[in-house]
């Protein structure tokens, strides 16, 4: 792993970063923790080559950003980043969460004088009191701009980039300069959704132990609680045709994925209106404007949309049997992760009406990208490949929505000319159209729980 370019996501960008920081800082207490009583040290790949940590955008390129803190809870870990009880309240329920006997999972404040490049003098203290990390090279130069440096740095297909988030860095990156990015080797990303349903809509949460009410899981975060943002979310944030990743910036995720066809122009999104106070025909920011006619390649990207990443789970079951003696033995990342995913568990527990206890399971989406990186040439592993996956980002009920022409017509060519009748946006013609690959299958659904425990725990 050379780099980590944290963005918002689920949560916000600063407690992305203090939870990307924190499982650095129990990585560090786990090695010393193994060491102390003999047991194989284990993350031979991260003591040989410390990567970097950069931090990218905090929203999207034109949309209000999303968050799924109901869910995954204010800090993405289930609140075990608060030092104090907190009271969660809003007009649907009132929720009491004592995290107080966490505080000590949380790095010091002074992180964040790793990454200020600002004058302010409380950043300029903590800077002064920030102690350099032993298994990470904190940078304060932009995220894109670090995956650039990376492509120019090495040799052309030698990167792969893991994208387990909203596409918004890579489309800054590539916009900035699409004939570097195109050195990257493969983008693998987790999202979109082909034919299972989206999972950006409202879920139930129990308020109590007699009531179950809903509220929604992705909220419009610049605007306060109250009637107009629970409107606001009703009306644009819930559609039942968008994997969250995805939906979050659909415009980014067009624009990257735009690059894997022979002619990216065919698929781009269409240029926004200008915002108020810009004038009609005015040029774009960059990070919109078109690419190239001419492009030396296109860029191989494939997808593990929740068609696949629904499909491998980790049991509550399963999970407690790992964990129970390495917490009786006092791991610390043990702890570390059994407190947030507890918390995780326990809310999967209450969406669902017909699965209890040991048989709760967590879709394991992100891990299932890096099993793919880890295993690539294992012949199990099966891709759909050139399919042309487009992003919907301006339909009135569809934003976010990845579609694909399912109709059996025979291609009209592959001149590319103006679109002919009965071929509304090239869908037939061979010249156009994105060229994704698609993950359909992995070595085992069965395998993968008891494969990243013991990829991560050694159990």
């Amino acid at each position: 792993m050379l780099l980590i370019s944290v963005t918002y996501g689920n949560i916000d960008v600063h407690n992305c970063l203090r939870n990307v920081v924190s499982l650095f800082h129990h990585i560090e207490k786990e090695i010393a923790w193994r060491k102390a009583r003999g047991h194989d040290v284990g993350f031979e790949t991260l003591l040989k080559n410390k990567p970097v940590v950069a931090v990218g955008p905090d929203h999207p390129l034109m949309d209000e950003m999303l968050m799924a803190d109901y869910f995954h809870g204010n800090d993405g870990l289930g609140g075990i980043s608060d030092s104090v009880s907190t009271v969660s309240t809003s007009t649907h329920y009132i929720a009491v969460i004592d995290n107080s006997q966490h505080p000590h999972m949380s790095p010091a404040d002074t992180w964040k004088g790793l990454f200020s490049s600002t004058s302010d003098p409380e950043h300029e203290a903590l800077q002064r009191e920030a102690q350099s990390p032993t298994l990470f090279r904190p940078s304060r130069v932009e995220g894109h701009k670090e995956i650039l440096n990376l492509l120019k740095d090495n040799e052309p297909d030698t990167i792969t980039i893991v994208a387990i988030g909203p596409l918004t860095n890579l489309a800054i990156a590539a916009a900035e300069d699409p004939e570097t990015f195109l050195r990257v080797k493969e983008v693998v990303s987790m999202g979109g959704n082909i034919y299972e349903p989206g999972n950006v809509k409202p879920s139930p949460i129990a308020a109590n132990a007699a009531a179950a009410i809903h509220e929604p899981p992705f909220r419009l975060i610049k605007q306060p609680p109250g009637p107009f943002r629970d409107a606001l979310t009703s009306r644009n944030q819930i559609t039942p045709v968008a994997e969250f990743n995805v939906f979050a910036d659909s415009v980014a995720a067009a624009r990257v994925y735009t690059l894997s066809s022979p002619n990216p122009h065919t698929t781009m999104p269409p240029t926004p209106p200008a915002p108020p106070g810009v004038q009609p025909g005015q040029a774009p920011p960059p990070f919109l404007q078109p690419y190239p006619k001419k492009l030396s390649r296109k860029l191989k990207a494939t997808l593990f949309p929740l068609d696949i990443t629904n499909k491998h789970v980790l049991t509550r079951g399963e999970y407690r049997k790992a964990m129970e003696p390495l917490l009786a033995a006092g791991s610390p990342l043990a702890e570390w992760t059994n407190a947030w995913l507890s918390s995780t568990f326990t809310k999967m527990e209450a969406l669902q009406d017909d699965v209890t206890g040991d048989a709760v399971g967590l879709q394991l989406h992100d891990p299932l990208c890096i099993w793919y990186c880890i295993t690539q040439d294992d012949p199990k592993w099966k891709l759909a490949k050139d399919e042309d996956i487009r992003i919907e980002t301006s339909g009135q009920w569809t934003r976010g929505m990845c579609v694909i022409d399912q109709r059996s017509r025979l291609k009209m060519g592959d001149e590319l000319g103006d679109e002919v009748a009965g071929d509304h946006g090239k869908w037939l013609n061979g010249a156009a159209g994105n060229r994704l690959g698609r993950c359909i299958q992995s070595p085992g659904q069965d395998v993968f729980g008891t494969y990243i425990l013991k990829k991560v725990f050694g159990v």
